[in-house]
C-alpha cells in the first residue's frame, strides 16, 4: 500500500514508507549537514520562458558560494526563465551595461552584482536588475551575511528577480523537509528549496514519516516509530525541542496543520478503525471528525480552513473526499481512476495534486478544482508519492523512483520542467514544502 497511515504493520515490516506502511486499503542525535548535498538537474522546455542573462558577479570566483550560478539554477528550476549566454567580463551592481549588446543576445533582462568578503568575515552581496527591452533599471538588493548564509542571499536575489519580472512571489528562500533512509538509519532533514544546506532535525533507528510544516514555518509535525508504534510529535525548528502530540492507543498518523496553526487533524485508531480527529496544537483530548466503517486518512486542509480533503475507501476503493472542517457533508472529489491517494491542495486553492495508480504504476496527477476538466498525469515515472506545493502554487515537489533509487523532483504544474534533486546516498522520500518565511 502507498499511504502515510501505518495501521497494519507486520513484525517484518518495520521500515514503512508510503508504499508499504498500510495493508488496510488494498534516541535523538543532531547530525552534520554534509550528508544532504544535492545536484540539481533541470530538464524539459516550457512553452513561455523569459530570457535572462545573469552576468558573473564581481568577486564570485573568490566566494565560497557561486552566487550567480545559484540564482540561475533557481530561476531555471521555476520553469519561468531561460538563461541567455552571459559570458564576458563580470559586471557589478554599479556597472552601466551597454544594453544594446544584451538585446543582440536576445535577453529580455540582465542581472549584475558582486560579492565581497568584509573585514569581520561576513560577506557583502549586491545585485542590480535591468530591463533590457525598455532600457530600465529595475532596482537592486544588498545583503550582509555570514558565510553560512551566502546561499540564502542568492535565493533571496532569485526571489527578487522572480517577483520583479513575473509579479508573483518567488519561493527560492523557502525550505523543504524530507526523510532519508540509509541502511537502518532514518533522518528528518530541513533544507533549502533546492535541497542544499540540509540540516538534520531528527535521526532515529526507527522509521520517521509524514513531516508536515506548521503554517508559520516554525514547527514540523511528524510520525516517529521510536516507541515501536506510530506516535505524532511537533518539533520546533529553531530550538530542536519537541513535544508529544498524539500517543493514543493504536495508530497515530498522518498529521496535517490547520491554516491558523491552532490545531491539527490526524488519523487515529484509538476507537477502532482509522478515523480523522482534530487535535489542538497544544495537545489534549482529540475530537472525532469522521464516523465511518472505512479507513479515513491523509487529511489536508483547504487554504481557507473551511474544508478538509482526505482519502477513504468508503466507496470500495481509495478515493479523495472533502468535508467541512468540523466534519460532515462529505463529498467525493476524484472520479477518474480506481485508486487515488495523497491529496495536496495548492496554497491559492486552485489545484489538487494527488497520486493515482494507473496500470500498476503510481503517477502524479494534477486537476483544477471546480472545473470539469479531467486530471492529467504530469510524470513519466511509475513510483511517484508525496506531492507538496510550493507556497506560490507554481511548483510541486514529490518523491519518485528512478534507476532503482528514490529521489526528489520538482515540477511545474504542466509537467514540462522538472528538476531532479539527487542525494549522495540512501533513499529520499516524504517531502513537504514549507511556507513563505515570515
Amino acid at each position: 500500500m502507498h499511504l502515510k497511515n501505518p495501521d497494519i504493520l507486520t513484525a517484518a515490516s518495520r521500515a514503512p514508507d508510503r508504499r508499504s506502511v498500510i495493508a488496510g486499503l488494498g534516541s535523538l542525535a543532531m547530525l552534520p549537514a554534509a550528508w544532504g548535498q544535492f545536484r540539481v538537474e533541470v530538464s524539459g522546455v516550457g512553452l513561455t520562458q523569459l530570457p535572462i542573462a545573469i552576468a558573473a558577479f564581481r568577486g564570485d570566483a573568490q566566494s565560497p558560494q557561486k552566487i550567480a550560478a545559484i540564482v540561475q539554477a533557481d530561476l531555471e528550476r521555476s520553469g519561468q526563465f531561460r538563461a541567455v549566454d552571459a559570458s564576458g567580463n563580470p559586471l557589478d551592481e554599479t556597472s552601466r551595461p551597454d544594453l544594446t549588446v544584451w538585446r543582440q543576445r536576445a535577453a529580455d533582462s540582465l542581472l549584475t552584482g558582486s560579492v565581497a568578503r568584509l573585514a569581520d568575515g561576513r560577506y557583502d552581496v549586491r545585485c542590480r536588475l535591468w530591463d533590457v527591452v525598455r532600457g530600465q533599471d529595475l532596482g537592486g538588493q544588498s545583503y550582509v551575511v555570514p558565510q553560512g548564509d551566502l546561499r540564502l542571499s542568492a535565493h533571496r536575489i532569485a526571489d527578487f528577480v522572480y517577483e520583479k519580472l513575473t509579479g508573483e512571489k518567488g519561493v527560492f528562500s523557502t525550505r523543504i523537509a524530507y526523510v532519508t533512509k540509509a541502511g537502518t538509519r532514518y533522518n528528518l532533514w530541513v533544507a533549502d528549496s533546492d535541497g542544499e544546506d540540509a540540516q538534520s532535525a531528527l535521526a532515529s533507528p526507527e522509521p520517521i514519516i509524514s513531516p508536515s510544516w506548521s503554517p508559520n514555518g516554525s514547527q514540523l509535525a511528524y510520525v516517529s516509530f521510536e516507541s515501536r508504534k506510530p506516535v505524532i510529535y511537533a518539533h520546533d525548528i529553531a530550538s530542536g525541542k519537541r513535544r508529544l502530540l498524539a500517543n493514543f492507543r493504536g495508530s497515530n498518523s498522518a498529521p496535517a496543520w490547520a491554516p491558523d496553526g491552532n490545531q491539527l487533524v490526524a488519523t487515529l485508531s484509538r476507537d477502532g478503525g482509522s478515523q480523522l480527529y482534530a487535535i489542538a496544537a497544544s495537545g489534549g483530548e482529540p475530537r472525532r471528525l469522521t464516523q465511518s466503517a472505512s479507513i479515513d486518512t491523509e487529511p489536508t486542509f483547504s487554504p481557507d480552513g473551511r474544508f478538509i480533503y482526505f482519502v477513504s475507501d468508503r466507496g470500495g476503493s481509495p478515493q479523495i473526499y472533502r468535508m467541512g472542517a468540523g466534519g460532515g457533508n462529505v463529498e467525493r472529489i476524484t472520479f477518474t481512476g480506481s485508486y487515488n491517494i495523497s491529496p495536496a491542495i495548492s496554497p491559492d486553492g486552485r489545484w489538487l495534486a494527488y497520486i493515482s495508480r494507473v496500470g500498476g504504476a503510481f503517477k502524479l496527477h494534477v486537476m483544477e478544482l471546480g472545473k470539469a476538466a479531467a486530471a492529467a498525469a504530469i510524470t513519466d515515472t511509475n513510483g511517484d508519492e508525496s506531492p507538496s506545493f510550493a507556497p506560490n502554487s507554481r511548483l510541486l515537489v514529490y518523491a519518485t523512483q528512478q534507476q532503482g533509487r528514490e529521489a526528489l523532483l520538482t515540477t511545474t504544474l504542466d509537467g514540462k520542467i522538472k528538476a531532479r534533486l539527487t542525494g549522495s546516498t540512501g533513499d529520499i522520500r516524504e517531502p513537504d514544502w514549507g511556507p513563505f518565511q515570515r
